[in-house]
């Protein structure tokens, strides 16, 4: 993970922000993961979304 756009609020004490960069693609921040049996649920995910720790899903921008 790369650049970071501002940070839009926070959560379990770390930041989360707008948009992430990785790898020249560019994410934007969706929801909170859901947190069950001690892990994230992978299932949880669509195709084109990413589990950030701790906890963020961020999807892909278009």
């Amino acid at each position: 993970m790369s650049h970071r756009g501002n940070a839009i609020g926070s959560y379990l004490g770390k930041p989360i922000f707008e948009s992430i960069e990785v790898q020249e693609d560019t994410y934007v921040f969706d929801r909170i993961a859901s947190y069950g049996d001690d892990e994230f649920p992978l299932d949880q995910l669509a195709e084109n979304e990413l589990l950030v720790e701790p906890g963020l899903i961020y999807r892909h921008k278009d």
